[in-house]
């Protein structure tokens, strides 16, 4: 491979990530959007692996702060509910010695947005159902920042045990989700790995709307939104 090559890769990889992460609009029509952060890793535990999951705690967190902003200024007003796993962050802050959960409380307070704790998969699911009344106030945004394979929302991961995980939401069980909670315009994205291969057309199947996901897996940044970590990489509905 030549020299100018191997640059013309790189450039195309590493230019306009805004662009390498773009595909829907944002919604029009009134309603709630909902962002859905999962719980990081023990370091402990990562470490010693040749890809650890999340050296930094914040890798969600700081998506989703993100994309919070994001919302509040494309569509000024919109009403933000913001749901975040609450027992990786417990143990995480343990292991670190330092208080996550008034960190995430603190980007709560910065945004003006509702913050929800959650403990279980089932909490997650009751909320998009009846956290509002839903033929008055329906979901026209519904975002998750975290772990995630083809088939399975993580909302813990390597946390609880090593390299697994005791809170999920699995493709088969997108049915416990009722239709027409959702906007007809309703953006639906998953900002995990893996999630356009299989759960996409699962979720389009079991709620009537597409959900954006990508196929490989996503890298987190810093101060941007997740990116695909490869140029084969696609956001897929």
């Amino acid at each position: 491979m030549s020299k100018m090559f191997r640059l013309a890769l790189v450039s195309a990889f590493f230019a306009a990530p805004a662009l390498r992460a773009a595909g829907p609009a944002e919604p029009t029509a009134p309603g709630e959007t909902v962002i859905v952060t999962g719980g990081v890793s023990l370091w402990a535990w990562e470490k010693w692996k040749a890809q650890p999951h999340d050296n930094w705690w914040a890798n969600f967190v700081r998506a989703s702060r993100i994309r919070i902003q994001q919302v509040k200024a494309a569509r000024p007003g919109q009403q933000i509910t913001w749901l975040v796993y609450r027992p990786s962050y417990v143990t995480r802050s343990r292991q670190d010695g330092r208080d996550y959960l008034s960190l995430v409380n603190s980007v709560r307070d910065a945004f003006g947005v509702k913050l929800m704790w959650f403990d279980n998969a089932s909490q997650v699911v009751n909320y998009l159902n009846i956290g509002q009344p839903r033929d008055r106030v329906k979901i026209n945004n519904l975002e998750f920042f975290l772990h995630s394979n083809k088939a399975c929302f993580m909302y813990d991961y390597s946390n609880m045990i090593d390299s697994g995980s005791k809170c999920w939401l699995h493709e088969n069980e997108l049915t416990q989700i009722k239709r027409g909670i959702f906007t007809r315009d309703a953006l639906i994205r998953s900002w995990g790995c893996h999630t356009g291969e299989s759960m996409s057309r699962k979720w389009r199947a079991a709620t009537g709307v597409p959900m954006w996901g990508l196929t490989g897996k996503s890298q987190y940044l810093t101060e941007e939104l997740p990116v695909p970590s490869t140029i084969a990489g696609r956001w897929v509905r």
